[in-house]
């Protein structure tokens, strides 16, 4: 039986009529395989299209790590700012688009990796596509070289912590000052343990190592610089994936919020916005993470020229900071989870607040959320697509909102 490809899923796989579902594949194509329930897991490509590529990892047949490698880079490109375009679409919602600003390949400062303890030595890597084997990444194109020059050491602790029967996680994040990794594993680290971890950090030039956000053992602070304003972000917290993704992010943010004089950060994080905001404007940060808020607190108190920047640790969705508290800024940046943030944003679109500059992971909640703002008398200005997972599915995007008597 023969499908042709219709268009691709906002998970990156192709659709063909049923639907079904077909991974690696792109709109046009012509392919056989077998169907097990909406999926065809092996397709053959009979007839490709014009747009296909030979892939630019080695990995990439067997590793589940990418998506998108297939496709010419302009037409995945293009598909992603169609993805954030169909989603405002879908809601009435028209929009100047920019061009979108791509983080270049081996950017990746920090990933999620997975290992598995062998007879004779340890494997880590990613795994490969709905499978729980593991590929090992000695090439990989997404990660920074310094972060795959510590694959070694990963093998190492795998070695020393793993089972064979059961996988170590490693959310392992490049810093200023080396390798800071978390350790996600089913097992207590006593005193003897504790001392092969400390070896291990010595002989790899590890920062800190945790377990499940708990340090285990700091050798000098792992610092994150955002914008050169250093911090020291608490183990497995959120950051931006790549400092190229991150700083058209916050180009745009700038840009959005303009001079206001006092700005209101919700869902800060460690201060990837908010602290570079604070070289020009009065900040005051509000996330539901107090270890992280307290992070950027830090921060801030150790860099020198920054205007003041006070901090709230509250969950924003349970509760959002209401209208009446909006008002006492002239500006607010929001970079919500996927799910979006509904209760805050209903706030923010009552509030009045002259400018808002809105970061979304995820189109589809974003649309939703704009569409709140515009009916409230926002206007949306443009939006910046940003592809800092490259050949992923993934998209980010920042927006510019202002109120109706501000001048776009």
């Amino acid at each position: 039986m023969t499908l042709k490809i219709e268009r691709l899923g906002l998970h990156g796989d192709g659709i063909a009529a049923g639907p079904v579902y077909v991974p690696r594949t792109l709109p046009g194509e012509r392919i056989t395989g077998e169907i097990s329930g909406d999926r065809i897991l092996a397709p053959k490509i009979v007839m490709p299209s014009d747009v296909r590529v030979k892939a630019p990892c080695a990995h990439y047949n067997r590793c589940g790590g990418c998506a998108l490698q297939h496709a010419r880079d302009d037409y995945v490109a293009e598909w992603k700012q169609g993805v954030v375009f169909s989603a405002l679409a879908a809601h009435g919602i028209e929009t100047e688009f920019r061009d979108i600003i791509t983080s270049p390949t081996r950017s990746r400062r920090r990933a999620t990796l997975s290992g598995r303890r062998l007879k004779k030595g340890a494997t880590v890597g990613f795994h490969t596509r709905a499978s729980d084997n593991l590929v090992e990444i000695p090439n990989c194109q997404l990660l920074d070289e310094d972060l795959l020059d510590v694959l070694p050491a990963l093998e190492a602790l795998t070695h020393l912590i793993g089972s064979r029967k059961t996988e170590v996680a490693f959310a392992v994040t490049l810093g200023v000052d080396g390798l800071d990794v978390d350790i996600s594993v089913e097992r207590e680290f006593d005193a003897i343990m504790v001392s092969k971890l400390a070896e291990l950090a010595r002989t790899y030039n590890l920062a800190r190592v945790s377990q499940r956000g708990e340090p285990v053992l700091t050798r000098r602070a792992p610092r994150i610089s955002f914008d050169e304003i250093y911090v020291v972000p608490p183990p497995g917290a959120f950051l931006q994936a790549t400092p190229e993704g991150e700083s058209a992010l916050r180009t745009a943010v700038n840009e959005a919020v303009g001079r206001a004089g006092s700005i209101v950060d919700l869902f800060s994080g460690c201060g990837t916005f908010a602290l570079p905001l604070a070289r020009k404007s009065r900040v005051h940060a509000v996330e539901g993470e107090a270890d992280m808020v307290q992070a950027l607190h830090d921060g801030w108190r150790q860099a020198s020229g920054l205007k003041h920047v006070s901090i709230e640790a509250r969950d924003l969705f349970r509760r959002p900071l209401m209208s009446d508290e909006l008002r006492t800024f002239d500006a607010a940046v929001i970079d919500p989870p996927r799910a979006g943030a509904e209760a805050q944003v209903a706030e923010l679109a009552v509030s009045g607040i002259d400018r808002i500059a809105f970061v979304s992971c995820n189109p589809v909640t974003f649309a939703r959320d704009a569409k709140t703002l515009i009916e409230a008398g926002y206007r949306l200005n443009w939006v910046q697509v940003v592809d800092q997972f490259r050949w992923s599915a993934h998209i980010e995007l920042a927006a510019s909102f202002s109120a109706a008597h501000i001048a776009a």
